[in-house]
């Protein structure tokens, strides 16, 4: 039995943190090996059998040498040793404890899971049976308590599967799939549903479907030096398809298959009044599915790993581990919202009987998916209330003064904005609010209104820009907004950078006015959250681009107002932190701010400076670009500059469009040679880039030929004029931003949008883009468009990863959000939910935070 802080209690909490590192035998120094003759001494001391005791030893030996793929079935022969000790045969009878001992956690009956493993090959990595098994014990009803499971086979390499070896489990590992629960959350990406087949004759463009049809011919032609085009001829019986794939290296498969029928997912397109595929996906169908009309998940592949394959694998992992899978909702929430249990969810998602099975599993994932989402930023937002932040005092008096001291008359948005984070700072309870607004809206200036505040109560401020650029251009900014103006002393307010190319006695200057207080303003990029950067009182930590920055970043900063400042004797029960101000200028509609930054107070700024062009926006086919390049070049000629983005670094065989490195050859030596042209892809250094922005704001170039890294980046006000590039191929949200790189100054400035438009979703698309400007706008069209789909993609809103939930799913949003608002009332710290904060944690871990 496992006593409370006992030897066995200390090595279950090591095998616990050797698990939550993968099995790499770090979690104490000098690993397992030099554990063992320490903990051995100190079990013994405590009394605890000897036989069991030495048998625990000679495992510990065993799993310091074994590697990272067995060592998990030998931590649980460890944990049932423990838990169970030997067999009586084998144990010395024991005395009556003198004392109560706790009960050990209830263990879904490892025995069986063991018994299969050895059935599927794990057994040759047991050679050397150390310990006898235990006998089998009685089965014991599962619990109503919230108790985390112990570890089983979930944990376990996916190795002990058949078919899995080295070098497959090596291509899993690409797809993140390492252990047998990593197998079981792969979740299909869509399905294939073969109970509502069509034929060929019934499709219709625009359509995104499954066909089954038999591959007549495959035909093969070079397009250019890089691509080939692959054609094949299918027929049902019903009609003909062209189906069209632009690598070379899907013809030798393709032609392996000719005389077979297939089944190709992809969107119908119409050529020269013939249905097409274009580049669609397909495998040999098979007959069994079809036949029994059911349907079939599709997964995210990798090179080397079938879809058939993966489904295989993935039944064999549901069997084998399936019924050790706890639930961590409670069970009145299940009951409340009518879902279904976690294993019957997870059965579904992987095997659907029918739509409305599917649906329910679904709706039950995406659920725990919403629900963790709302318990972690509200958790987040509890705790980050637990400390607190220098009261900056201000009145009506304080701010007209910084608005009568700017060149222009602030927007109505920009003061109510101002007067809301002004309401908040004067609290010593932290703020946490996100300002979004348009390009060119003016949420810098709302951001110096809060630092003239801070510097007013003898506060400083700092502002955290994703990019030296950027942290550049904030501090040319702030500069001209801040000059003139004064602290509560008079003397006026000074302005620091502090960058990676801020060096030498510049450098120790900033860090030392820092330190002083004499430096009021910092802007940098992660240079600030250094260990050599103190602050003498830090009240405001403003982050720009807030998305582009991890939690350790944001929390970095958000301590370094622990640094000094903290009162009278400079003790607090609670820790100081600053006022935090986080900005974003990418349009979110209010139902999805209030998920994305449920932690957040939200300001949005919804109106533009006066005097600002709308950019002029309009959808162009690729044949009419040479008017496009005559129009570009007149610009330049009147002393304006240009853009020409493209959605590829290079030119891909799989991709149908254009690249920016072959185009800026082709541009530079055969349409603009007289013209002075530049090169920026992500793949460039961020010294690269920043060199390269850096020249072309600065008039060195005439036009910048770019990939999408140009989104955001600094205002050049001269440029006036962007031409997009396959426009089809970006989202709404993703064309707007690029279209605010124009349109910056003085002169009107236009969007050229390039694009065949050959799906109703992308003429959609265009269309909303050309009739309006505004930002809010696009993002709820955008947001309508994107359906089930992820709204903005979970890495640029720094959400975990969702596997199933959308976020413009709003009646499964609504039901998350009363049940963690319920539930987080009536238990903050989740302690009667052990398990369910397990997963909230887990959910999170590894993943920015929204706060």
């Amino acid at each position: 039995m496992v006593k409370k802080d006992s030897a066995y209690q200390r090595l279950q909490r090591i095998l616990e943190l050797e698990e939550k590192q993968g099995w790499r035998n770090r979690a104490v120094i000098g690993g397992a090996e030099a554990l063992r003759e320490r903990w051995v001494k100190d079990a013994l001391a405590e009394g605890e059998d000897e036989a069991t005791v030495q048998a625990i030893q000679a495992l510990l030996t065993e799993y310091a040498q074994a590697d990272q793929s067995t060592r998990p079935a030998l931590a649980q022969r460890i944990r049932r040793l423990m838990a169970e000790g030997l067999p009586p045969e084998e144990q010395a009878p024991a005395a009556p404890p003198s004392e109560p001992v706790q009960p050990p956690e209830p263990t879904p009956e490892p025995e069986a899971g063991l018994e299969v493993i050895d059935q599927v090959g794990a057994s040759r990595d047991r050679s050397r049976q150390d310990v006898p098994r235990p006998p089998k014990p009685a089965p014991k009803p599962e619990p109503e308590r919230d108790l985390a499971p112990p570890t089983s086979v979930l944990g376990s390499p996916v190795t002990i599967l058949r078919g899995i070896g080295g070098q497959k489990a090596e291509k899993l590992a690409r797809l993140g799939i390492r252990t047998i629960a990593d197998l079981i959350w792969h979740i299909p990406f869509r399905y294939d549903d073969f109970s509502k087949l069509r034929t060929i004759a019934e499709l219709e463009p625009g359509e995104r479907v499954t066909v089954v049809a038999n591959l007549w011919q495959v035909k093969e032609r070079k397009i250019s030096l890089k691509r080939h085009m692959v054609q094949g001829i299918l027929n049902d019986g019903t009609g003909t398809l062209r189906a069209t794939w632009w690598s070379k290296w899907i013809a030798p498969k393709l032609q392996a298959e000719v005389g077979k029928t297939l089944h190709l997912r992809g969107t119908v397109g119409l050529y020269m009044g013939q249905k097409t595929l274009e580049h669609p996906e397909f495998e040999r169908a098979d007959n069994n599915e079809v036949a029994q009309g059911q349907i079939v998940p599709v997964y995210r592949l990798t090179e080397g790993i079938s879809n058939r394959q993966l489904r295989a694998w993935i039944n064999q992992a549901m069997k084998l581990a399936l019924p050790q899978v706890k639930d961590p909702l409670p069970r009145s929430i299940r009951e409340r919202y009518q879902l279904l249990d976690l294993r019957s969810a997870l059965e579904q998602i992987h095997g659907p009987k029918n739509q409305d099975r599917l649906a329910a599993a679904r709706k039950r994932l995406a659920f725990d998916e919403l629900f963790y989402i709302q318990l972690g930023v509200q958790r987040r937002r509890h705790l980050f209330r637990q400390a607190t932040a220098p009261a900056l005092a201000s009145s009506s008096e304080l701010v007209e003064r910084f608005w009568s001291a700017l060149p222009f008359e602030p927007t109505g948005a920009q003061r109510r904005v101002l007067q809301e984070i002004a309401q908040d700072i004067q609290r010593t309870v932290p703020m946490s609010r996100l300002v979004q607004g348009d390009v060119g809206s003016g949420k810098t200036v709302v951001a110096a209104g809060a630092m003239f505040i801070a510097a007013a109560n003898g506060a400083q401020s700092a502002l955290l820009a994703p990019t030296q650029i950027l942290a550049e251009q904030h501090h040319r900014g702030l500069s001209k907004l801040l000059a003139g103006m004064a602290r509560s002393d008079g003397h006026p307010l000074e302005v620091a950078l502090l960058t990676g190319r801020v060096t030498g006695s510049e450098r120790e200057r900033v860090l030392a006015g820092l330190a002083d207080g004499s430096i009021d303003v910092v802007v940098g990029t992660t240079a600030l959250i250094q260990e050599a950067v103190t602050f003498r009182n830090l009240g405001l930590a403003v982050v720009d681009e807030q998305h582009r920055f991890g939690v350790e970043q944001r929390g970095t900063l958000r301590d370094k107002g622990g640094n000094g400042g903290t009162g009278g004797n400079g003790s607090q029960e609670l820790p100081r932190v600053p006022h935090m101000l986080v900005m974003s200028a990418t349009p979110i509609p209010r139902s999805l701010a209030l998920t994305l930054y449920g932690d957040l107070d939200v300001s949005v700024i919804d109106e533009m400076p006066p005097g600002r062009q709308p950019v002029k926006t309009k959808w162009f086919l690729p044949t009419e670009r040479e008017r496009l390049y005559a129009f570009l070049r007149r610009r330049v000629e009147e002393g304006r500059q240009g853009y020409i983005i493209y959605p590829l670094v290079e030119e891909s065989e799989k991709l149908a469009a254009g690249a920016a490195v072959d185009s800026y050859e082709r541009l530079s030596q055969e349409i603009f040679p007289d013209l002075r042209l530049t090169l920026l892809h992500g793949r460039m250094s961020g010294s690269e880039k920043d060199e390269v922005m850096r020249a072309f704001a600065a008039g060195e170039y005439d036009i910048l030929v770019s990939t999408t890294v140009v989104e955001v980046g600094i205002d050049v006000p001269n440029a006036t004029v962007m031409l997009i590039e396959d426009a089809e191929r970006f989202g709404l949200a993703q064309l707007h931003q690029l279209r605010g790189r124009v349109g910056r100054g003085e002169h009107q400035s236009y969007c050229a949008l390039i694009s065949k438009g050959d799906s109703p979703h992308a003429r959609e698309r265009l269309e909303a883009l050309v009739a309006t400007n505004d930002g809010f706008a696009l993002a709820e069209k955008d947001l309508e468009l994107r359906g089930p789909g992820d709204f903005l993609g979970t890495r640029q809103s720094g959400l975990p990863d969702l596997r199933v939930a959308a976020l413009g799913d709003t009646t499964t949003l609504a039901m998350a959000q009363e049940a963690a608002r319920t539930l987080f009332q009536e238990d903050p710290e989740l302690r009667q939910y052990p398990r369910l904060l397990e997963e909230v944690e887990r959910f999170w871990r590894g993943h920015g935070d929204v706060s």
